[in-house]
């Protein structure tokens, strides 16, 4: 277990470790209320981002080296400590499990004859070392019933389940929580259908890697698994209906549970690991205790080496996804800090292991160190060099809350256009603000690179989760600046009173 308490007070600024690797730098400085530059981001970036962070990966020096970083900056800022914790002050322990799929086999029958698959279309993943179920197969939509939430008739079966919610769907659980659900009504397995728009060559190599998974005791099936669009359609092949068919049975009807008429035997030998990694947090106190807070977030943490020994460039930086969003983050609050204290609590958070499933972020909304119900708003940074300046602001989570007129509103007082489509809202639950959102807190994704999803979908399909994504001559970030304005706007706006009385 790495241990990130740190020797000596936080506000000493320069930590030990720091002073010594070089990395104690001259990047805080006094605010002068100009707009932010791309140089002020781009610093902060090519530290994350560099070699030297080997790629940020939980459990590793990276993480280590990634949070005293943060931590030394937003100290420098003017933060305390936001765990409330005097026990773990500024890093909030994460439970992480590392499960490795050292063997996997599999075998699927229909009317006595095997099922011709392709075996690189399906990633499974044991609860123990060595893991095995048999047992019928059945398409269970989406796992619970949109309206009543009740898990499926799954007893001793595997199920097929769709990874999204139902078109029209609110507060529905998430993909987690419905696979929970099925274990506790007896699911042996449950394989999740990746959506056609997943990458499914980088899901592989990821999951190749190891999966993660937070260390509880929450329901569990004994084996879980991915699964693409072509393996499922081999599946339903000689069933009598579609996937397509299902699917609109389940967004029509809620609940459902179709017999396949496949069964499967599968095996998965895995090798485990328990660590924990951390969530770092600090905090402006504001000038009026128990009038809310402001949280801002974003996550830390990328794939570290991700690479074969024989490839040219082992390491996956993450420079845009997402030393931007912390780079951002970090030129926040350094203004913050000049301009504060406002009325209300503004705490920042970088979280561990969204690339594995949101985990840091489900771990802090489920055992938060103040009330989720004091939160006003909060605002995820994530990928966000990829928009020019002038870019309109999107909205991840319009619709969802009655705060967008707002949100329009401060956008536009600082000169910027505002998209009001609907359209970012295709990433709502790959991003950790989904994980807050789900325990009914207003949790947003704003800014200028979720404005023009092609884009967007350009990168996702280019250098993301891959080598290629580090700093680099022409790296954009004239919208990273013009959105770091934006979220001091947001800060300053919600954090007082006189601007946002709250809920």
């Amino acid at each position: 277990m790495i241990n990130y308490k740190l020797a000596r007070p936080l506000s000493n600024i320069c930590l030990a470790l720091l002073t010594a690797s070089g990395l104690c730098s001259s990047i805080a400085h006094a605010q002068s209320g100009k707009p932010t530059t791309e140089e002020d981001v781009r610093e902060h970036i090519a530290i994350l981002a560099s070699d030297d962070f080997a790629g940020r990966n939980p459990g590793t020096i990276g993480e280590t080296k990634t949070l005293n970083y943060l931590a030394e900056q937003w100290a420098a800022s003017g933060m305390v400590s936001g765990t409330n914790d005097p026990k773990n002050p500024w890093f909030q322990p994460v439970p992480l499990s590392q499960r490795t799929t050292a063997a996997a086999t599999m075998r699927f029958v229909r009317s006595g004859r095997d099922i011709d698959v392709d075996r690189n279309g399906i990633l499974l993943s044991g609860r123990e070392t060595n893991s095995n179920v048999s047992g019928e197969v059945v398409f269970v939509g989406y796992g619970v019933d949109a309206v009543e939430n009740e898990a499926a008739d799954v007893e001793g079966k595997i199920a097929l389940m769709l990874f999204g919610s139902p078109e029209g769907a609110e507060d529905f659980p998430s993909r987690q929580e419905r696979v929970e659900a099925l274990a506790g009504a007896g699911a042996s397995a449950v394989l999740t259908i990746a959506p056609s728009q997943f990458p499914w060559g980088a899901i592989r190599n990821q999951v190749s890697r190891g999966s993660y998974g937070r260390d509880t005791s929450g329901d569990a099936p004994m084996i879980s698994g991915l699964v693409n669009a072509d393996f499922v359609a081999a599946l339903f092949k000689g069933s009598g209906s579609t996937l397509a068919k299902e699917t609109e049975k389940s967004n029509e009807e809620g609940y459902i549970a179709f017999a396949m008429g496949v069964a499967a035997d599968l095996t998965a030998v895995m090798q485990i690991r328990k660590f924990n990694s951390y969530n770092v947090i600090g905090k402006f106190p504001g000038k009026k205790p128990g009038s809310g807070a402001v949280l801002f977030l974003g996550h830390w943490d990328h794939f570290g080496t991700c690479r074969p020994v024989e490839a040219e460039d082992r390491i996956c930086n993450g420079a845009l996804d997402n030393a931007s969003g912390m780079a951002v983050l970090t030129e926040v609050a350094e203004e913050l800090g000049a301009m504060g204290p406002f009325d209300r609590d503004i705490y920042f958070m970088g979280t561990t292991a969204e690339e594995r499933g949101l985990l840091g972020a489900y771990h802090f909304a489920d055992n938060p160190p103040f009330p989720l119900k004091d939160i006003v708003i909060a605002l995820n940074i994530d990928t966000i060099a990829i928009a020019e300046r002038g870019a309109p602001v999107a909205i991840i989570g319009r619709g969802e809350t009655d705060l967008d007129a707002t949100i329009d509103s401060v956008s536009e007082s600082i000169g910027r256009k505002v998209e009001t489509s609907l359209d970012s809202n295709a990433f709502i639950q790959r991003q950790d603000g989904w994980a807050l959102a789900a325990k009914g807190v207003p949790a947003f994704m704003v800014g200028g690179s979720f404005a023009d999803l092609e884009l967007l979908q350009s990168y996702l399909s280019g250098d993301y989760h891959g080598p290629g994504d580090e700093l680099k001559e022409g790296f954009v970030l004239g919208g990273a600046a013009e959105d770091t304005d934006l979220h001091i706007a947001l800060a300053e706006y919600f954090a007082n009173e006189a601007t946002y009385p709250g809920k």
